[in-house]
């Protein structure tokens, strides 16, 4: 396990600049939205990428750390590995936050379904931000990998709760003020991490819910979006070259 590379003080600072620099990217993602969808599908299959990534070189090793050091049953966190994803499967599908193609939404449009859409979506955004200051926990380096994958994934939660507000007929204005409490909502969920500490234990635990969650995003939500369109060249390599890309930030991290 790696000891804390910056002093707590340094550390509340980096987790206050990425919480604000995940919601600038949702700010960015609801405005793509709003103004054009050209180019769109080639972030998210870098995004894809990066969480890719993220699972396979950092989570899953510090993982594996932490279980060593701490005599922790290996099993713990791939319990939940497993319950992170499928408690994600489940409120997908029981709360239709999941909106990779229109298609799928049938013929029925209430302004309604886009607030609780945007409403959940905002939860989650919640929940990325609480991620990133519980990541800087166990050490900067994983700090700074969760955050960059943080980040690029709520360019695409912006981006859909944007398009799910106006999908669902809501006025502009209030796909704005959904998407502004949206953006709000990492700096609330990393200023939040602040104010305890879990002990490593419940960190390698926490770890794995956090990648089966993302395993969920990245293979069921932003690699399905990047395709919506059909698949290029392009989207395939930029996901490809986001595993390569958080491969090098953790070997240099």
């Amino acid at each position: 396990m790696q000891n804390k590379i910056a002093a707590p003080r340094l550390v509340n600072m980096d987790v206050f600049l990425f919480s604000v620099a995940a919601s600038i990217a949702a700010l960015i993602g609801g405005y793509v939205a709003f103004c054009s969808r050209q180019k769109l599908n080639l972030a998210l299959g870098f995004t894809a990428g990066l969480i890719l990534g993220l699972v396979a070189f950092d989570l899953l090793p510090e993982i594996f750390e932490i279980s060593a050091s701490q005599n922790l049953d290996i099993m713990w966190p791939m319990i939940g590995l497993v319950s992170g994803f499928l408690l994600f499967h489940i409120v997908e599908k029981l709360i239709l936050i999941h909106h990779g193609s229109e298609s799928q939404y049938g013929p029925h449009q209430h302004p309604y379904v886009g607030v609780a859409g945007a409403v959940a979506l905002s939860g989650h955004s919640f929940l990325d931000g609480l991620s990133i200051g519980i990541a800087f926990q166990i050490n900067t380096a994983v700090g700074v990998a969760v955050a960059i994958a943080v980040i690029g994934h709520r360019f695409a939660d912006g981006f859909n709760t944007t398009n799910v507000m106006l999908y669902h007929q809501n006025a502009p204005s209030r796909a704005k003020l959904m998407l502004m409490i949206a953006a709000a909502m990492p700096i609330i969920g990393g200023l939040t991490s602040l104010l305890f500490s879990l002990s490593e234990s419940i960190l390698g635990i926490y770890l794995g819910f956090f990648a089966g969650f993302l395993l969920y995003i990245g293979a069921a939500d932003i690699l399905p979006q990047a395709h919506s369109k059909g698949s290029s060249r392009w989207t395939i390599l930029l996901t490809v070259g986001g595993a390569i890309f958080m491969f090098l930030i953790t070997r240099l991290a």
